[in-house]
């Protein structure tokens, strides 16, 4: 990657949400929307829109183990490339901190390591909790070291059972979701089925990951106590080369299958039902990274169509996160378009300039 260094610019354009007009200044990475003088400026009549959010990824992951910060590093370039500037990390055994000072990567909002049990997640990618009525202490660990997310995985393939299975018990998972909050921190968690879906709503926990198995129930408890769902669409497309890959588990096979097939139906009611839904890649381990257009374009066709889609990855997840939009004082973190991305939204795979903390990567 390389960076044209500038020390002031001026950017006129229009808001495509709104096509109001919008004029800000970059200085020491940082917007304003009072003239800064000496300004050079470099974008006259574009279409500018806060940098893509990415509320599902592993920068930390890649396949395989071992993965390095200057792998890391090389993941998060390719996703601000294509124009992320803000990724929620959601689990990672390395600890991605050291990027924060690189002005080239996105800015990031972690949830630690992912925290599951013994034999029932993806083997070194978390805590393996041997004691399952440890899982507040380890929220409580986990919390320290995030952004201010924790992560559980939900359900998982239980070997004896055959298929999937919830990790934690009602118990377990209401004492998690108080030390996540006494802690400061909110929790998520990854579930694909749905047998640990009343449980984990019921405890209370602030975002669904994948959300494949959820009924019209859980859905209607998920707007009523306004909990966030990620359904990474893109991620769910790869379901039926997971089943192709667990023969010795017919009914899980069955049951991923029949997850696939029932995935846009659900996303679908929860659109329709009003629940708070935010793009997310799941880059780091079946899905590659700079994939946040894919995502965008998925969510459109689930039915949002592209101006929500769009805006579930950029205004309303920073906002969800408390993150910095186009505002004075704000990061300079925004895209620039020739084109309006609502009208030509391949306008988003060929952004004029993508503005990472300031900076001018090319």
């Amino acid at each position: 990657m390389t960076v044209t260094d500038v020390s002031v610019r001026h950017y006129r354009g229009r808001d495509p949400f709104t096509g109001e007009p919008i004029e800000l200044w970059v200085h020491d990475g940082i917007i304003s929307r009072d003239v800064v003088a000496g300004a050079v400026t470099v974008a006259e009549d574009a279409w500018l829109i806060p940098g893509l959010v990415d509320a599902h990824n592993h920068v930390g992951i890649a396949p395989g183990l071992g993965v390095t910060i200057e792998q890391a590093r090389a993941s998060a370039y390719a996703d601000a490339k294509a124009g992320t500037l803000l990724i929620r990390e959601v689990g990672s055994p390395l600890d991605t901190h050291p990027l924060d000072s690189d002005p080239l990567c996105p800015r990031f909002i972690r949830s630690g390591k992912h925290i599951a049990r013994p034999k029932r997640y993806l083997r070194d990618y978390g805590v393996d909790l041997a004691d399952p009525d440890q899982l507040a202490a380890e929220v409580a660990r986990q919390a320290a070291d995030g952004d201010g997310w924790v992560k559980i995985v939900g359900d998982w393939i239980d070997r004896e059972v055959g298929d999937l299975a919830p990790l934690w018990t009602a118990t377990q998972l209401t004492a998690a979701v108080t030390a996540a909050h006494n802690a400061g921190a909110r929790i998520t968690a990854h579930v694909f089925g749905t047998a640990a879906l009343d449980e984990l709503i019921d405890a209370g926990v602030d975002c669904i990951e994948h959300g494949t198995g959820l009924r019209g129930d859980h859905i209607d408890k998920l707007v009523e106590q306004s909990i966030a769902l990620v359904p990474t669409a893109i991620q769910v497309e790869n379901f039926p080369s997971i089943a192709d890959g667990a023969d010795r588990f017919p009914a899980y096979q069955a049951n991923m299958r029949a997850l696939y097939g029932g995935a846009r139906d659900v996303f679908g009611a929860a659109r329709e039902a009003g629940v708070q839904m935010f793009a997310g890649t799941d880059a780091g381990g079946f899905v590659g990274h700079g994939r946040i257009v894919d995502e965008i374009e998925a969510m459109a066709a689930l039915g949002f169509g592209i101006r929500d889609a769009l805006w579930r990855a950029t205004v309303a997840p920073r906002r969800w996160l408390g993150a910095g939009l186009l505002d004075d004082g704000d990061r300079a973190d925004f895209l620039v378009l020739d084109a309006d991305p609502i009208a030509d939204p391949s306008t988003l795979r060929r952004p004029a300039s993508v503005v990472s903390s300031g900076q001018v990567v090319e």
